[in-house]
């Protein structure tokens, strides 16, 4: 048999898929192809990898350097038992990456990621994720595929901010956490992991979000700006911290299911 072609990214088929109804210029689309790195890209996705190991030599390819702390807090897990690992989300794409890699060589590949659902056109890493439409109406069956990925026997990563970090109050943060991923874990029997990604953007991305803000613009064109600061982002050092693993029964009647997941929050930045 002849050998498979390797996987492609291909912005003119994303964009057609996501806007069917518009008609993008060819210059608007040569132009992103090339804020975006499409080329670039295409040279790491021609690599070969896929899954877990795309996401594990993703900082390799950008000469990226993580330093990693609190592996060993892993071990408090009992055996066999499964945590939802929930970070704060610096930078849009690097910490994902790199976190799906640590995460998913310890654990056999068993892993699931909440994505935005523009990562699904990554086809190495469409094994590894469930999309949320951050752009448009969300899929009827996503509340059933939420629920599967809790229920599976892997591993779940979250990003419950949803969106990567902003600058607020002076500070890169998170937007407030959402609670879903404190009810499903606490539902299904998971533990909690928390971890904090040390990192940050460009100021450029944080002044783009902050007018995108200010103009109560509903498409996050910030967003946009994610695949270019993963390539400025090239020869950097960033550091990831894990936390000790918090079991369900933490997460009592104390508080509700919302001041658990900013209570996490907190936890987290204090790691």
């Amino acid at each position: 048999m002849p050998e498979a072609a390797p996987m492609q990214l291909d912005l003119d088929s994303v964009v057609a898929a996501k806007f069917p109804d518009k008609k993008i210029p060819r210059w608007i689309m040569s132009w992103l192809k090339r804020f975006i790195h499409q080329d670039f890209i295409n040279a790491y996705l021609a690599k070969g990898y896929d899954g877990v190991e795309f996401c594990a030599h993703t900082a390799e390819y950008l000469d990226v350097k993580v330093d990693v702390e609190g592996l060993e807090n892993l071990e408090d897990l009992p055996q066999d038992a499964l945590a939802t690992f929930a970070s704060n989300h610096p930078l849009g794409g690097i910490d994902g990456l790199t976190l799906a890699g640590i995460i998913g060589r310890k654990y056999d590949n068993r892993i699931r990621i909440l994505v935005n659902d523009f990562l699904m056109h990554v086809k190495p890493l469409a094994s590894l994720c469930i999309p949320i439409n951050k752009t448009g109406a969300q899929s009827r069956d996503l509340p059933a595929k939420v629920k599967e990925i809790y229920n599976s026997d892997c591993q779940v990563l979250v990003f419950p901010a949803g969106l990567c970090s902003r600058k607020i109050d002076g500070k890169i943060q998170d937007i407030p956490w959402s609670k879903n991923f404190v009810k499903m874990s606490v539902q299904t029997g998971r533990w909690i992991v928390p971890v904090h990604f040390i990192g940050k953007n460009s100021k450029r991305f944080y002044n783009v979000a902050s007018l995108c803000k200010k103009l109560k613009l509903k498409f996050n064109f910030a967003m946009l700006f994610l695949p270019d600061e993963m390539y400025r982002a090239q020869h950097g050092t960033f550091k990831v911290i894990f936390g000790k693993p918090l079991p369900p029964s933490t997460f009592d009647g104390s508080k509700t299911a919302a001041e658990w997941a900013q209570w996490l929050r907190e936890h987290v930045y204090q790691l």
